[in-house]
């Protein structure tokens, strides 16, 4: 297959020397610019956020303060939520940075920036593959028929009489596909609440797709045993770190996935004689099963049933901690949680054109990249939905596998269009249905201050994002995206829309999604930590801190004043609580934090309790056990 030599587009990507170490300075500084705007920015600037981060942050400040590195533990009581591997990672950085908010998501950070690499890497090498050989069918002829490529050794086509493996044209859109890819992996909201908070999402994030990604890294590269051999060995050294952050489903679910596209590719004998699965079993092993001996040793029965029956069982079977929601939950979470990239989504998984089995069983291992992805996709959302539990994390090991999938579409886009510049009724519905996103975000965020009053912990939210002109700030970001939308589609570059939807979001993340973290923070977690600081200031020696909450509990108060608290969550057991604490304890006082409608339920009196200090919508007071026996 030959270009014709009056192909400017070709001659032009001919005359560009490539010189590969500029391009992964370059590269570098590209996935440094994306995952600092992402992960790293601001990163410890706020508190911690209620109520699961700071279960986080305390179980592994708990780790350095004991030295007890095999059973987590949460206000003197074992935290058998998860694995160790995301307290031990806290604990590290605790030990390292000190104890703080920046160490407590050091590892989240480190994760989505290492994730980000991973998927550039692997789209560098193998994110042009499905097109230059045919799966994608371009109307301009890049791609080969099955009886073109049976003709080349190897499968290679030529481009100019060169290989299409070495030629400008291809070794331009793997650049352009693993930059696209990368900044989709970084830059939607749902990577970006997970890298920059404290939870094991993020952690579970890199080692799922991590493991995925190294798999096909291996799978792709037969003929280079060495190699593959190596990559299969991440591969096992990653399900085992997946294992240690959050359980079974770290190899039940990357199982399935690899299972099921060997099964469509009817590779799986074959595959698995390549990934030498006996001694794999025994790294996954070796790395993962000690602490689950260790910490069943420590614990004994309590762990095997909160752990493998509560945490992993019961949250598959049937709805935990009120966590419910409809069966489209999933899907409705991935289209918000990836926008602005989701739009492209259907089109995407369009043409990977999977129900042309055949095609894809002939093609190239280094080909199916674009396959491998769909599977990852349509498996973890398949999942998910038919768990009964529902919980918008369970969406983000999807979201490589999607970035992967609209960054081979996007890219097809541009370097089609540029070499045949013909209408494509793909990108012009994908570029409309974004241009009316732009302007449904346009409209949500200039009237959203409207709508942010509902929370009770910050009753005054909307007023202060209206104060700060956030609001008007989002709205012309999106209605000027929204222009330049339209602009593009007119003049016949809609295959460029991607880099509005970049700069929107960029701009977005930088100018309304930072300022706003910072107001949340000052009214939702800031009134927390300063009646935390009081505690600390004001507390008498064994004196019990009480909170009384009737929705859930603040933990982040566990983090701050580095002492147990106790959560009651009926204001009309106060009293009786107190009479016991009394009973059972020399102290002569409780503290009690409360918000003033909670301590009045409570039936304690004006002239029962000393106000102590009022941060928020919170209040602080010491309780005289004498004066309510």
């Amino acid at each position: 297959m030959k270009f014709g030599r009056n192909n400017l587009v070709t001659q032009g990507i001919g005359s560009w020397k490539w010189q590969t170490s500029n391009a992964w300075v370059l590269a570098l500084i590209w996935l440094l610019l994306i995952s600092s705007l992402a992960f790293f920015w601001n990163l410890g600037s706020t508190g911690l956020i209620d109520e699961t981060e700071p279960l986080f942050a305390e179980a592994s400040r708990q780790m350095v303060v004991t030295g007890d590195w095999i059973t987590p533990s949460f206000n003197e009581a074992p935290r058998f939520d998860k694995p160790p591997l995301i307290y031990w990672c806290q604990a590290i950085a605790f030990q390292i940075f000190g104890i703080n908010e920046f160490a407590v998501r050091l590892p989240s950070a480190l994760a989505g920036l290492a994730l980000t690499s991973l998927c550039f890497y692997t789209l560098r090498y193998f994110g042009g593959w499905s097109w230059n050989w045919g799966i994608g069918n371009w109307e301009s002829g890049i791609g080969q028929s099955d009886r073109d490529r049976q003709d080349v050794p190897n499968g290679d086509a030529t481009v100019e009489g060169t290989p299409i493996s070495n030629s400008p044209l291809l070794q331009w859109q793997l650049w352009l596909v693993a930059s696209l890819g990368a900044a989709m992996v970084a830059l939607h909201p749902l990577t970006l609440f997970f890298g920059r908070t404290g939870y094991s999402d993020m952690l579970l994030s890199v080692c799922f797709g991590g493991a995925l990604l190294t798999f096909f890294l291996g799978y792709a590269q037969p003929e280079q045993r060495t190699v593959q051999t190596r990559w299969y060995l991440a591969f096992y050294v990653l399900i085992a770190l997946a294992v240690l952050t959050k359980g079974p489903v770290g190899i039940v679910l990357p199982g399935l996935i690899i299972g099921s596209f060997l099964i469509y590719l009817g590779r799986v004998r074959e595959v698995l004689q390549e990934m030498r699965l006996v001694r794999g079993a025994l790294i996954v092993l070796a790395l993962s099963l000690p602490w689950f001996i260790l910490v069943t040793l420590q614990n004994g029965e309590d762990y095997i049933d909160s752990f493998f029956g509560y945490h992993n069982f019961e949250r598959f079977t049937s709805v935990v901690n009120e966590h419910q929601g409809p069966p489209y939950f999933h899907v409705l979470v991935m289209l918000v949680g990836f926008a602005p990239w989701s739009i492209a989504l259907p089109a995407a998984i369009a043409q990977i054109k999977v129900f042309q089995r055949r095609k894809w069983q002939q093609a190239p291992r280094n080909a199916q990249l674009g396959l491998f992805a769909l599977f990852w996709f349509l498996i973890v959302l398949s999942f998910f939905t038919v768990a009964a539990t529902k919980y918008f994390s369970y969406t983000l090991p999807l979201m490589p596998a999607a970035a992967i999938l609209v960054a081979l579409w996007w890219s097809k886009q541009i370097v089609s269009a540029k070499i045949s510049p013909k209408s494509q009724s793909g990108l012009t519905i994908t570029s409309l249905l974004s241009i009316l996103l732009f302007l449904a975000l346009a409209v949500v965020t200039f009237y959203c201050p409207q709508w942010l009053g509902d929370d009770p912990s910050m009753p005054n939210l909307g007023l202060r994002v209206s104060e700060a002109g956030l609001s008007r700030v989002g709205a012309i970001i999106w209605g000027i995206s929204a222009i330049a939308g339209v602009i593009l589609l007119l003049r016949r570059q809609a295959h460029w829309l991607w880099s509005v939807k970049f700069l929107g979001f960029v701009a977005f993340l930088m100018f309304v999604i930072m300022p706003a973290s910072a107001i949340i923070d000052t009214e939702r977690q800031l009134p927390l930590r300063q009646i935390s600081q009081s505690v600390v200031q004001v507390e008498n020696r064994g004196e019990e801190v009480v909170m009384i909450t009737e929705g859930f509990e603040k933990p982040s108060l566990v983090f701050y004043t580095q002492q147990p608290i106790t959560f009651l969550h009926e204001p009309s057991k106060a009293i009786s609580h107190i009479q016991n604490a009394a009973n059972e304890s020399s102290s002569e006082s409780v503290l009690i934090i409360a918000t003033p409608d909670s301590l009045e339920e409570t039936g304690l009196s004006p002239n029962q309790y000393q106000e102590i200090t009022a941060q928020g919508i919170y209040q602080l007071v010491r309780v005289p056990t004498s004066g309510v026996r």
